[in-house]
């Protein structure tokens, strides 16, 4: 037997043969050998290597020590992209811009006097374009990747034998119309948020129902009660997707790789559960098509609240994580909300942005989760581990304190394989959204992104960017508002009101406990001290309990609250009336005043120093469902197109709004971009008819080229091919996805777009709300059945007509070409050119048209036909090119006599 003897040396390890290994007196020494290597970690200031390890100097040798180290190192990494692609991408757009200097300077000093009508309309044009691809290049100047390591985020918050110290995260999922919206997608989106990979106690499921209808309720009823069974078996057997629809359909051999009897079996089971699931909600979506005259009433024979959905009160219902409702294995479940806000007839509920506002005051009374995440009904959680993999960004140490929010990107299923109309929008996701991410962050916080609640409540980022005396209502400096505001804020209103109230927050909470049935009235007594509350109540709303949970920038509701006086609170700030002249949707919550809501509260949260993550793990985080035939694809970009230009017509415009305020220049280029899109579909119809023109009328909008004229038109085509390339390089995306987009540019900026400023104009300044119709017609069965679904719509009109009147213009060039001899053709080349262009990028139109019969609808042919022979025949009227005078009599040179 070895005997212990005093130490020699401090390393337990090096002293192995003196201590004995495994002895009582051996591991004393290890654990205080480990304390004082603690102790020094603590102090010793780390190192990072390239390659993300951390090392104090001399303790890499220890087996401890890496597990230690691991827990304190960044919890997400940037990624830069390879300098070899992105130095030559950056040199294409510096040469792209000296050669759209050579080519305008060229344009401009060679006006086509035959045809300066046509040639002045191609100059303002091109110019147009060129000032819109130099707001949509230069924020994609510094492209990022990012990384995140949730093995560290665990190290750090999850500790063996300790609760998780993961942050709370509340979900929101909203629908309105069961009908258009199937409660099945609906419930498969909450199953996959219930089955999520986090801890059941710091997950909250809130589904608002802006519709108030009983079917949304009655099948949430029925989802709570198979994710009894659901989600115990997600998490046993770690599956991916947790949606079960999904999972299901995956084409599979799940026999393959999973050799546990038990699996196979627990699996049949829960597919026969989840087909009786189905036949569930189908019963009761066939029940709801034939509405009682009397409404539908509730199981106690009561009626239902909704039953008039412009008229109803506010109802809420929990049903899981309460009263001890657990899962089929006895563990808890996450809490699962039911909100339906308060309508009344005369009150503005603002739709959607309302609707989340409702969610945000709900959900802050409830469990008040410093993190929210928003999801659209038929978004359900592809990565069990998305929640992780924000919170790698949100709960760094270092970097998170300033980030507002983390987008992922959109993926869809159900999408044909060729996305005719690019549906994907995979050049946003992974090329435009990229570069963003290395300036400032994404720009809009749309479905799937992860956001500090904090930062929706309007407060400044912590560290803040913009000088003293500024706000982030400041106007540019050459505007008189801009002075005036300054001089007013001057007098101390810009200061944070969060910080007035710093050091109240004790006794704010006392207060709302005490009196949550009572309110504030009546107490003189406390008046002074309840000042800053009133300042409070102006920007929050008068709910003293939410005003209480706005100061708790960690979350979590006030000790010694009830479940009864909580629902009676979140009943209140649902009320329609609640947000009457208080800040909400101006400075607080989702911003109101556009129907593209998502981009005018990230560029709000922008405005206040903050900035945003854009997260692409390596399994899509969320995936949902894309309109997919011609109709319904032209209506979702109109409502984004429209909602663009509210933007660009309210006082929140990004041209003018949030200078002095922390927004980067490259981001408020992304911004401008994001509003004045809509306006190229003006000029975008223009050049698309300018070719038609000339072939029909000889003319040509470049005058004849010389040798110089070739070479930087040539370097011009050249510069824009290298660009698109370089693009799908560092991207990572294909050509044909790239294409598409270009093509979907086209037909989108000729019909949509085109409507949006239109429909914009009538309702920002004229009041008018024009709403566009589409008419349904049937559809063929089969796999993507919906893509050859035809549905008439007016938006179809510019884009058919484009193409008519360019198809003719060929047929007409070609025939002059054919009568004029052999002289003729070489001018009529170019105009061929960039007619063919034309019907190139409008092709994945025409074939939508076209469908699986190989034929045009009549009322589509009958629209283009009557609209381009008006056009032609005013042409021949008011041909700009015939001499006013008569004919011109010229003398042929010949002597007569």
């Amino acid at each position: 037997m070895i005997m212990a003897v005093p130490p020699r040396s401090m390393d337990p390890k090096k002293d192995l043969a003196v201590y004995g290994y495994g002895t009582v007196a051996w591991k004393e020494k290890m654990e205080e050998w480990k304390k004082k290597q603690n102790e020094k970690l603590q102090v010793v200031k780390h190192q990072v290597y390239k390659d993300g390890c951390i090392n104090d100097g001399d303790d890499l040798d220890d087996p401890e020590l890496p597990k230690m180290d691991e827990g304190r190192q960044p919890l997400s990494r940037k990624l830069p992209i390879s300098s070899s692609k992105i130095n030559p991408y950056r040199l294409i757009i510096l040469l792209r811009v000296v050669i759209l200097g050579l080519f305008f300077h060229y344009r401009i000093r060679h006006p086509v006097n035959d045809a300066y009508g046509l040639w002045l309309t191609s100059i303002i044009c091109e110019i147009w374009f060129a000032v819109s691809w130099i707001f949509d290049q230069f924020p994609k100047w510094f492209p990022v990747e990012r990384e995140t390591y949730l093995d560290r985020l665990s190290l750090r918050y999850e500790k063996e034998g300790k609760p998780s110290e993961l942050a709370a995260v509340d979900i929101f999922v909203s629908t309105v119309d069961p009908l258009k919206e199937p409660p099945l997608i609906t419930a498969n989106t909450v199953l996959s948020i219930l089955a999520v990979d986090y801890p059941v106690d710091k997950v909250a499921c809130y589904v608002s129902d802006d519709g108030a209808a009983m079917l949304t309720f009655e099948a949430l009823s029925e989802t709570s009660e198979f994710a009894r069974k659901w989600v115990p078996f997600c998490k046993k057997f770690n599956l991916e997707p947790r949606a079960p629809e999904w999972y299901f359909a995956q084409n599979v051999d799940y026999l393959r790789n999973k050799v546990d009897p038990m699996f196979v079996r627990e699996r049949r089971a829960m597919k026969r559960e989840y087909e009786e699931f189905k036949v569930r909600i189908n019963g009761l979506v066939a029940m709801a098509q034939k509405v009682p005259e009397e409404g539908w009433t509730m199981q106690d024979g009561t009626p239902w609240p909704g039953n008039n959905v412009r008229d109803h009160p506010g109802m809420i219902q929990v049903f899981l994580g309460h009263n001890g409702v657990h899962d089929v294995e006895g563990n808890e479940l996450p809490r699962l909300v039911y909100v339906s806000r308060e309508k009344r007839p005369g009150f503005e509920h603002h739709k959607k942005a309302g609707a989340m506002n409702a969610l945000v005051r709900v959900s802050a009374v409830i469990s008040n989760a410093p993190y929210l995440l928003n999801v659209d009904c038929d978004h359900y959680i592809n990565n069990s581990k998305a929640l992780r993999e924000a919170m790698c960004f949100m709960m760094d140490p270092q970097a998170g304190k300033k980030i507002c929010y983390v987008q992922f990107p959109q993926r869809f299923d159900g999408i044909d394989r060729h996305d005719r109309y690019s549906n994907r929008n995979v050049v946003f996701f992974d090329i435009n959204m990229k570069g963003l991410d290395g300036i400032q962050g994404p720009i809009y916080v749309g479905t799937g992104c992860v956001f500090r609640r904090q930062a929706l409540y309007g407060y400044d980022a912590p560290k803040k960017t913009k000088p003293p005396g500024k706000t982030c209502n400041c106007w540019p400096k050459w505007c008189c508002c801009c002075f005036r505001s300054r001089k007013k804020n001057s007098k101390g209103k810009s200061k944070d009101i969060r910080k007035t109230m710093k050091g109240r927050e004790t006794s704010l909470q006392i207060y709302t406990l005490e009196n949550i049935d009572e309110g504030i009235e009546g107490i003189d007594s406390e008046k002074s001290s309840l000042m800053p509350q009133i300042k409070f109540e102006k920007k929050f709303g008068q709910s003293s309990v939410f005003i209480a949970s706005t100061l708790l920038e960690d979350g979590g509701v006030p000790p010694g609250t009830t479940s009864a006086s909580l629902l009676k609170e979140a009943i209140h700030v649902i009320s329609c009336g609640y947000e009457d002249k208080t800040e909400w949707g101006k400075e607080v919550g989702w911003i109101y005043g556009s129907v593209t809501e998502d981009i005018l509260t990230g560029f709000k949260m922008h405005c206040h120093g903050w900035r945003s993550v854009y997260c692409i793990p390596k399994r899509p985080a969320f995936k949902g469902s894309a309109p997919i035939n011609l109709s319904d694809r032209l209506h979702q970009v109109l409502r984004w197109a429209l909602g663009s230009v509210e933007i660009f017509l309210s006082r929140h415009c990004p041209i003018w709004y949030g200078y002095g305020c922390g927004l980067k220049p490259l981001e408020r280029f992304s911004y401008i971009n994001s509003v004045v899109y809509p306006l190229t579909s003006l000029p975008l119809i223009a050049y698309c008819t300018l070719p038609a023109v000339c072939l029909l009328t000889g003319k040509f909008i470049v005058p004849e080229i010389s040798n110089y004229a070739s070479i930087v038109f040539m370097a011009l085509f050249i510069s824009i091919a290298a660009t698109g390339i370089l693009e799908m390089q560092w991207g990572g995306v294909g050509i044909d996805d790239w294409w598409r987009n270009e093509q979907f540019w086209v037909i989108g900026g000729a019909s949509a777009h085109l409507f949006a400023l239109f429909q914009g104009l009538l309702k920002v300044l004229a009041g008018v709300n024009t709403n566009f119709t589409v008419t349904s017609k049937a559809g063929d069965d089969g796999e993507f059945s919906d893509l050859y679904l035809f549905k008439w719509t007016s938006l179809l009109i510019p884009p058919m007509t484009l193409l008519i009147i360019n198809i003719i213009g060929i047929l007409v060039g070609v025939s002059n070409a054919i009568n004029n001899g052999y002289e003729s053709w070489g001018p009529l080349f170019g105009k061929l050119f960039f007619s063919l262009w034309v019907i190139v990028h409008l092709y994945p139109f025409l074939k939508g048209f076209m469908g699986k019969q190989d034929r045009l609808p009549t009322i589509i042919v009958v629209w283009s036909i009557l609209l381009a022979s008006i056009f032609s025949l005013l042409w021949v009227r008011i041909n700009p090119f015939l001499s006013k005078d008569g004919i011109v009599l010229e003398v042929c040179g010949l002597d007569c006599d």
